[in-house]
C-alpha cells in the first residue's frame, strides 16, 4: 500500500485520461479541483481527499493557483475498495501531514525522508474512517461555497442547495465534515487568501474581497487569527 506522493497543480482547461496501472488519492491544500468521472461531477476542497482508481476515465480542471498533494498508488487500502467512496473527509491529523507534506516536498527531500512520508502516510490513511463517503447533498454545498467564497453565504441559502431544513443541514454537514458550515466556509476563504497570496500579485484588498470581505481590517484579522501571520507576512514568508 505504499504511496509515491508529489505536489501537482494544474490548469483551467479541462484535461481527461485514466492510469492503467495505479489509483490516485488528491488532497486539495489550496483551492479545489473540478472533478467529472463515474459517481462524482463536481469540486473537491481543502478537507476532503478524491479518489481516483486505476482504468477510470476521467476529466479535471482547476484554477491555477490551486495546489494538490497526489498520492499515486498501486493498491488501495482494503477500506477504499469499496467503489462507491469517490470523496471523503480527512481526518485533521492526516490534513496536517498532507501540509506537512507539502513543505517537505517542495524543499526536495532525499529519498530516506519520502519513504518515511510514504510510511506516515500510509498509517495515517489506515485510520480514516473510510466506510462512509460524503453525502452528495453535502458535496453540491461545497461546490456553490466554493464557487461562491466572494458572497454573504448563509444557512438557509446552503440547506435550500441541500433540499433539507436549516436544523438538518446543520447535522448532516457536520456528521460529513466534522465542522460547522460557517467554520468550513471561513477556512475556504482563508485557503483561497493563501493560494492568492501566494500564487499572484493582486493587492491584499483586492483579495479581502475576492473571499468574502468588505473590510480589510476585519479580513485581516481573520486571516492572522487562522494562518498565524498577517497577510502581508505571509506573503513576504
Amino acid at each position: 500500500m505504499k504511496a509515491n506522493l508529489s505536489i501537482r497543480t494544474y490548469t483551467k482547461r479541462m484535461n481527461s485520461h485514466m492510469h492503467a496501472d495505479f489509483s490516485q488519492l488528491v488532497f486539495p491544500i489550496q483551492g479545489n479541483i473540478h472533478m467529472d468521472m463515474e459517481g462524482l461531477n463536481g469540486k473537491v476542497s481543502v478537507g476532503s481527499c478524491l479518489v481516483i482508481r486505476k482504468g477510470v476515465t476521467h476529466a479535471f480542471h482547476a484554477d491555477e493557483a490551486s495546489r494538490f498533494i497526489v498520492a499515486d498508488m498501486a493498491e488501495l487500502p482494503t477500506a477504499l475498495l469499496d467503489e462507491n467512496i469517490v470523496v471523503f473527509s480527512v481526518t485533521s491529523a492526516l490534513l496536517s501531514f498532507v501540509h506537512f507534506a507539502e513543505k517537505q516536498l517542495a524543499s526536495q527531500v532525499n529519498g530516506e525522508m519520502e519513504d518515511a512520508m510514504a510510511n506516515v502516510f500510509s498509517l495515517l490513511l489506515a485510520q480514516q474512517e473510510l466506510s462512509v463517503s460524503v453525502d452528495p447533498r453535502i458535496r453540491a454545498v461545497q461546490s456553490l461555497i466554493s464557487d461562491q467564497l466572494d458572497q454573504c453565504l448563509t444557512i438557509t441559502e446552503l440547506a435550500n442547495v441541500a433540499c433539507l431544513s436549516p436544523t438538518q443541514f446543520k447535522k448532516l454537514f457536520k456528521d460529513n465534515l466534522h465542522i460547522s458550515a460557517h467554520q468550513y466556509i471561513t477556512a475556504q476563504r482563508m485557503e483561497k487568501a493563501k493560494a492568492l497570496l501566494t500564487h499572484t500579485d493582486l493587492p491584499v484588498q483586492l483579495i479581502a474581497e475576492r473571499v468574502g470581505y468588505s473590510d480589510l481590517s476585519a479580513f485581516s484579522r481573520r486571516f492572522t487569527k487562522h494562518v498565524g501571520l498577517s497577510p502581508r507576512a505571509f506573503s513576504q514568508a
